[in-house]
């Protein structure tokens, strides 16, 4: 549905749309790069404001999140469009074309979440940063009702629509493909800078930041790269959970699967710098694992998105030794 949009600037015979670093500028009837910005006779509009391509009630682990609310059920719900252009990206029908969509209000999502006992919302599947204006009104609104808010984003936003959002944002699963600007550039018309950016700031701001990397064969498995990235967010905190995800040939990409045994080496370099790793995409309980990194219990067991044994306490700490653990 076609709304008025915000964070845009007038600039000459056009305007600037401020919502992420491309700062697309746009000429009267021009497209942004996320394919539902547009300027109207001076006016930035987005078209997606209410449009549903996907919705369905998924485990949290799925999103990924294993450190906030584990076993929960969330309403999940996506859009169309995405600032990105990935080669490789897995939901490309709805990221780079529009699909069939249906039209909800904010109150009408919220309702739904509700009536289907879910206990928040994760905006996901495309990409939220391009659905901003539904998600903040919604967002406000699943607070109001006592709902949490969970965004599976791209993480390429500028910084004061960020803060605004994350008002009303509970949690955060950041995808940083990568740590190699021309590899953004070139494979996802963007960089990584600005996403780790993104992630310092959402920290600081008190929103639980977990992260996923797609590790793919000859792009951005690189050793010497991913050491540098582990480094990065460990400097953030230790204790911000990472997913090794492993890659599958999608959209334009016909590159073999990541190997297993690679992903085991990077995640064992992985956590010689930050206390919570895991591999996404291979259904090994040994490394979908949370283990305690004071007392190296295992507090949750998984296999795939079922929790098999659950040894913390009411408040997400450890039985043994009370480190903290988890957000519930």
């Amino acid at each position: 549905m076609k709304k008025m949009a915000t964070f845009f600037e007038e600039k000459g015979e056009g305007v600037i749309c401020n919502l992420c670093p491309h700062k697309c500028f746009l000429k009267d009837g021009d497209l942004g790069i996320c394919g539902v910005r547009f300027n109207e006779k001076g006016i930035l509009y987005t078209k997606n404001y209410g449009d549903i391509s996907s919705i369905a009630m998924d485990p949290i682990e799925k999103k990924p999140l294993y450190h906030f609310d584990p076993g929960a059920k969330i309403l999940s719900v996506g859009t169309w469009g995405c600032n990105f252009k990935c080669k490789f990206c897995q939901n490309w029908e709805i990221s780079q074309e529009k699909p069939a969509v249906k039209l909800v209000t904010p109150d009408q999502l919220v309702e739904i979440a509700i009536s289907r006992g879910s206990k928040g919302i994760a905006y996901t599947y495309s990409e939220p940063v391009v659905w901003y204006e539904f998600v903040l009104d919604t967002a406000r609104i699943a607070h109001k009702k006592g709902l949490y808010n969970v965004l599976v984003t791209n993480g390429y936003i500028e910084k004061e629509p960020l803060k605004l959002l994350l008002q009303n944002i509970d949690a955060m699963n950041i995808d940083l493909k990568g740590f190699n600007s021309e590899f953004y550039k070139k494979e996802c018309l963007g960089d990584y800078k600005p996403v780790m950016d993104v992630i310092e700031l959402a920290y600081k701001l008190g929103v639980h930041i977990e992260v996923t990397t797609l590790i793919i064969p000859g792009k951005n498995d690189k050793e010497e790269e991913l050491i540098e990235e582990f480094k990065a967010l460990s400097k953030i905190s230790k204790d911000i959970p990472l997913h090794l995800s492993r890659y599958f040939p999608a959209y334009k990409y016909e590159i073999f699967p990541t190997s297993i045994e690679e992903l085991k080496k990077l995640y064992f370099l992985a956590k010689e710098f930050l206390n919570f790793v895991y591999i996404g995409n291979i259904f090994e309980s040994e490394y979908e694992t949370t283990r305690c990194p004071e007392c190296h219990t295992p507090v949750i067991v998984r296999e795939g998105y079922d929790i098999k044994t659950f040894n913390l306490t009411k408040e997400g700490k450890c039985k043994i030794c009370g480190k903290e653990i988890v957000k519930i």
